[in-house]
């Protein structure tokens, strides 16, 4: 199969099933119109994770790499009116406009976006009082400090919490232990932490679609 192949399945797939408002549409383009890299997660990815939440009953959620925010309207769309999603973003031109995309969507009440060095901001956030623990943790940032955001996602979670790790399979090359690139070594060390981490029960697959061939991993939090 070719790119173009699984860019008609995930039209096909999202023209029935993922249709798009004018928040989300507008999202994007905003995104765009900043230069932003196209790296949101897709229509049928992003609805995903609005089940998963859903499915989950989430009512509080963590999401470290905010980008434009797409992927953060899906998230806060699935908690209820009294939820809180906390998202975190390096760049603060970043930031700005995913605030701006959420106040647009109507959810800048439930969702707040913090910028910094997510290493920076999580310690701040697991000593603020009633920030978690969280019922679902979405982490697709800088992939070298995969580990770190999943051992934190550890700490910031409670049994029967969701932590779902985005672009895990990086083009298959995932299975090269002879790699050097660190998004490799990275994701090869995140996997090997959850493996060995009896507190986590995880599978990961492979998908492909409009954002090429990559996967995610879902682990849930036992103890």
């Amino acid at each position: 199969m070719t790119q173009d192949q699984w860019q008609a399945v995930d039209g096909y797939i999202s023209d029935l099933l993922v249709p798009q408002d004018e928040a989300l549409t507008e999202a994007l383009a905003a995104s765009d119109a900043a230069g932003l890299p196209a790296i949101s997660v897709a229509p049928n990815q992003g609805k995903l994770l609005h089940l998963l939440a859903r499915v989950q009953g989430a009512r509080t959620a963590l999401e470290i790499g905010t980008l434009g925010g797409y992927s953060t309207i899906w998230l806060a769309r699935a908690l209820p009116a009294d939820g809180r999603l906390i998202s975190l973003e390096y760049d603060p031109g970043h930031a700005d406009l995913a605030r701006a995309n959420l106040a647009r969507a109507g959810l800048d009440k439930v969702a707040e976006v913090r910028t910094g060095a997510a290493l920076d901001t999580l310690p701040r956030i697991a000593a603020e009082p009633g920030a978690g623990p969280f019922d679902l943790v979405f982490i697709d940032a800088d992939k070298p400090n995969n580990p770190r955001y999943v051992e934190w996602a550890l700490r910031l979670t409670r049994p029967g919490s969701l932590i779902v790790v985005d672009n895990v399979v990086r083009g298959g090359a995932v299975a090269d232990a002879s790699s050097e690139d660190p998004a490799i070594v990275a994701t090869r060390e995140m996997f090997e932490l959850v493996a060995r981490e009896p507190r986590l029960d995880a599978t990961a697959v492979q998908t492909v679609g409009a954002k090429g061939y990559d996967g995610l991993l879902v682990a849930r939090v036992l103890a």
